[in-house]
C-alpha cells in the first residue's frame, strides 16, 4: 500500500513538469511546412556607390534590359526608386542614340 502512495505521488509531481514541457514547445504551423522567404534584393547601383547612372556606360545600363530590349522592373532588379529612374532615362537616351536597340527583330 505504501508503494501505491509513492507511485501516485511521483506521477502527480511529474504531471506539472510534463504540462510545462508541452507549453514550452512552439505551436505547430497551420500549413505544415515553413514558407519560403526570399532574401531582400540590394540596389546594384547603391552597392557599387555610383552617384549618377551615365548613358555612356552602356554595358552597365544594358544589364538592366531583357534580351528583347525591354527595361527590367524594380521588382526584378532590386534597384531603389531613385536609381531606377536614372536607369530608365539612360536606357531611353541610349536607344535614341542607337547605342541600344529598341527591340530585336522577331525570328
Amino acid at each position: 500500500m505504501s508503494e501505491e502512495i509513492v507511485n501516485t505521488e511521483a506521477t502527480a509531481a511529474a504531471a506539472p513538469a510534463a504540462a510545462a514541457a508541452k507549453a514550452e514547445k512552439p505551436a505547430a504551423r497551420p500549413f505544415g511546412k515553413k514558407r519560403f522567404e526570399s532574401r531582400r534584393k540590394v540596389c546594384k547601383v547603391c552597392a557599387e556607390k555610383i552617384d549618377n547612372v551615365d548613358y555612356k556606360n552602356f554595358q552597365f545600363v544594358k544589364s538592366f534590359t531583357m534580351e528583347s530590349g525591354k527595361i527590367l522592373s524594380r521588382r526584378i532588379t532590386g534597384t531603389c526608386a531613385k536609381h531606377q529612374r536614372q536607369i530608365t532615362k539612360a536606357i531611353k537616351r541610349d536607344r535614341n542614340l542607337a547605342i541600344l536597340p529598341y527591340s530585336l527583330p522577331k525570328k
